[in-house]
C-alpha cells in the first residue's frame, strides 16, 4: 500500500489518483490495495466533492417527467399552476413559479420541495 496517501490538492494529483484507482480496481477484498483502493476513492470523492459541482435538476423538467410518470397533461396543472395559457408559460420557462405553485405541485406531483430550492444554474 502507498503510504503517501495525502488529501489531493491539484488536478495532476487528482489525475495521478485516478489512473492508480483504475490499475487496483480489481484487486481481492483484504488486500493491502484493496486497503489503498478505499482511501484512493475517499480522496476522489472528497476532490471531486471540492472542485466539480454538479447542478440540481431543472425543476421545470421534473414537472414534466413526473407528469408523463403518472400519465397527466398540462391542463391537470390548471387548478395548481393557473390557466391553460399560464401553465404553458411555466413549463416554457417564461413564467416563474410562485409559492404558492410550487407547494401544490409539491402536494399533487409528490415532488420534493428542494428540487424547486435547489440552484440549477
Amino acid at each position: 500500500m502507498d503510504t503517501s496517501l495525502k488529501l489531493l490538492k491539484t488536478e495532476a494529483e487528482y489525475n495521478i489518483a485516478l489512473e492508480r484507482t483504475i490499475e487496483i480496481f480489481h484487486v481481492a477484498e483484504g488486500t493491502p490495495e484493496s486497503d489503498e483502493l478505499d482511501i484512493l476513492l475517499l480522496l476522489i470523492k472528497d476532490y471531486e466533492d471540492r472542485h466539480y459541482i454538479i447542478p440540481g435538476p431543472d425543476p421545470i423538467e421534473v414537472i414534466k417527467l413526473k407528469l408523463e410518470e403518472k400519465g397527466l397533461k398540462q391542463k391537470d396543472l390548471e387548478p395548481i399552476i393557473g390557466s391553460k395559457g399560464y401553465v404553458s408559460q411555466v413549463l416554457s420557462g417564461k413564467k416563474e413559479l410562485t409559492l404558492k405553485m410550487v407547494k401544490g405541485l409539491h402536494q399533487y406531483l409528490g415532488i420534493s420541495a428542494d428540487i424547486f430550492l435547489a440552484d440549477t444554474k
